[in-house]
């Protein structure tokens, strides 16, 4: 699925809305996860706290016009991109909730698809992409240990 620029921008913009709820500098929150949901039928893309309370919603349009199957493995992989664009940005440093807390991508039970990204000061998710080559890299490793 390849998104517009529009649509991007507005799912960076609801994402950065809903976590602006938690940068008003008074007391911190606790909170487990920060839920997205997205419908691929209505477009809505809906983000919502421990509570079910909603945080930001919005309409994303192309989302209803997708004929593909694979509709949470693309928004998974966009989603996680948008939120450590975000991250990268400070914006999430701002925020009153204490670590670590998730950001879980959910379907329309609310069961978790996928964890997008994980606030912690001491946690690093691990994914896909941080383990391709690591069985190489550990083969050599070993061959080298074992050659000395």
């Amino acid at each position: 699925m390849k998104l517009s620029q529009s649509s991007l921008s507005l799912i960076e913009a609801t994402v950065k809305q809903a976590v602006n709820k938690y940068a008003c500098g008074c007391e911190q929150t606790i909170v487990t996860d920060i839920h997205i949901l997205a419908n691929q039928n209505s477009g809505e893309l809906s983000i919502f706290d421990d509570d079910e309370e909603e945080l930001a919603n919005n309409i994303i349009e192309e989302w209803m016009t997708y004929e593909g199957d694979d509709f949470y493995d693309n928004i998974e992989r966009v989603l996680c991109t948008i939120l450590n664009k975000v991250k990268n940005e400070g914006v999430l440093d701002q925020l009153t909730i204490l670590k670590p807390y998730s950001f879980v991508l959910v379907d329309e039970e609310k069961e978790t698809v996928a964890e997008l990204l994980l606030m912690d000061d001491d946690t690093l998710l691990v994914n896909e992409e941080l383990l391709k080559g690591l069985d190489e890299e550990l083969d050599n490793f070993l061959k080298d240990l074992l050659a000395n």
